[in-house]
This record gives structure tokens, C-alpha cells and sequence, in this order.
């Protein structure tokens, strides 16, 4: 892992860089899905032209989670419109395909469900981070080491608790800042990749129990999106804390040992 090569220069991150990105996350991070890529278009047409697109199948719709593990499990590289998600739906209106309908802003959708009363179902919707609707009418998605997307929006990739850290960490190993991430609760894909392609900011969410009931999410995983650059950033960072011998899986020292003897492993000649 040491021998891994030098990450590339972010202001030439297309398709094929980041593919070579993904790869080297694989390595470090042993992840057990594809990392994938999604991108928003104005022009469906020039959406349906991405290499070796496939659209959901004609007159079924599905949650924008079943369609994103579609992709980071089997691979496909999808195009999504309001054809194939519930329109006016949090689904649809998180990626700005349009904009929430007044069953979910009144809170009626959500009240006596996921909330004791209307007005929370309501502020929920309300405090919600959403792409601005009105400029994207599809969205692709997929898997990153396929370069279809040249470059996506966004990377993301879904891991253990143990596996976000390291990457946050790689996030800091050069230019440290600290990260606060948000919690919508029910419809956690706002916090992940709605929130990371509305501001284009790192963004790790723990998918909620409609991403985990029908977007097949196991127990364990959490969901990291970021732009590329700071996938970059953050494999520059995983492999500088290899060769500082951090690296996953975190073998567990053991909680009845003194642990001066592994931290000197690390610490050595600091004091």
C-alpha cells in the first residue's frame, strides 16, 4: 500500500482520474461497494448520451436509494427523471428534479408517522437541504471506476463507521478543518447527497430507515459524499497516514493492555 502512486493534481480530475481515485479508496479502505459517482443534467438528452446508460425499468418508480444501490452494488450506470421516482416526492425534490409537493411542506404526509403532530412533519420538510428546482430535469449515476461520468458532481461511497473515520482523517492529514455534519433524520439522503450536490461540500450522513428497509443499506454502513476534489484530497491523506502505519482494518490493541507500547509504535521520539 505504501508503494501506491501520487494522487492526481484536482484540476485534472476527469472521468478517468477519478476512476484511478476510486481504485486506490478500494485498496485502503477495502470498501464492499462500488464507489459511484452522480451528476446532474439540464438537458435529458444529453443525459440519455452518457456511455452505457440504462433508465430504471418503464412505468414502475422507485426511491432515489433503491436506484443508488442499483449502481454500487450491480454496477449499472443509471438515468433518473420524475419518470422513475415519485414526483413532487422528498426523492425527487432532494436532487432538484422539482420541488416538494404541499403533502410533504404541510406535513400532512409525515404526521402521526415520523412525527407526534403536523408542525414538526412540516419544519422537517422546511429545514430540509434540497437542490434548487428548476434548472435539472435528470440525474445519472454510477459506478465511479467506470469513467462514464466525466466528471460527476459528486463521489460517494458507503462504509463502517471505522472506514468514515480514516477517510475524515485523510480529509485533515494536509489542510486540517473541522467537519460538522447535519442529521435530518427520516429522509437522510438530504444530508448526504442532497446536501453535497446543493453546496458542494463534504457530506457523511447515517442513512435513514427508509434507505435501509428499501434501498437494502446494511446496519453498519454510513454514507460519505463529497466532489472529487475532495475525494483527491482525502486519498492524498489515507495513503500519507498508511506510511504512518494507520491504516484499515484498525487492529484492536485491547482494552486490558497498557497502551504506551502501541502508541509508541506511533509516538516515537515526540515527547
Amino acid at each position: 500500500m505504501n508503494d501506491m502512486p501520487t494522487t492526481q493534481d484536482p484540476a485534472s480530475l476527469d472521468g478517468k482520474a477519478i476512476a484511478d481515485l476510486a481504485e486506490q479508496l478500494n485498496q485502503l479502505l477495502r470498501l464492499r461497494t462500488f464507489p459511484i459517482g452522480m451528476k446532474l443534467f439540464a438537458d435529458v438528452a444529453e443525459m440519455e448520451a452518457v456511455p452505457g446508460l440504462r433508465r430504471p425499468t418503464k412505468g414502475k418508480t422507485y426511491s432515489t436509494c433503491q436506484l443508488v444501490t442499483q449502481s454500487r452494488m450491480a454496477g449499472f450506470t443509471l438515468g433518473i427523471t420524475t419518470e422513475n421516482v415519485p414526483a413532487f416526492s422528498s426523492c425527487s425534490s432532494v436532487i432538484g428534479l422539482d420541488a416538494p409537493g404541499e403533502i410533504y411542506t404541510s406535513g400532512r404526509k409525515m404526521d402521526g408517522v415520523w412525527f407526534q403532530n403536523r408542525d414538526a412533519a412540516a419544519a422537517h420538510q422546511a429545514q430540509m437541504p434540497r437542490v434548487t428546482p428548476g434548472t435539472y430535469h435528470g440525474l445519472a449515476v454510477s459506478p465511479l471506476r467506470t469513467a462514464r461520468l466525466s466528471p460527476p458532481d459528486i463521489c460517494l461511497f458507503y462504509g463502517n463507521p471505522a472506514q468514515m473515520i480514516l477517510f475524515i482523517n485523510g480529509l485533515q492529514w494536509r489542510n486540517y478543518q473541522r467537519y460538522d455534519f447535519s442529521i435530518t433524520g427520516e429522509s437522510a439522503c438530504a444530508d448526504s447527497w442532497g446536501n453535497a450536490l446543493k453546496n458542494q461540500t463534504v457530506s457523511l450522513s447515517i442513512p435513514c430507515y427508509a434507505e435501509r428497509r428499501y434501498g437494502g443499506v446494511a446496519d453498519d454502513e454510513m454514507l460519505m459524499a463529497c466532489p472529487p476534489n475532495d475525494l483527491a484530497r482525502a486519498v492524498t491523506g489515507l495513503q500519507g497516514l498508511a506510511k504512518a502505519g494507520l491504516r484499515y482494518p484498525i487492529m484492536p490493541f485491547g482494552p486490558q493492555a497498557e497502551p504506551g507500547e502501541g502508541m509508541a509504535k506511533s509516538y516515537a521520539g515526540k515527547s
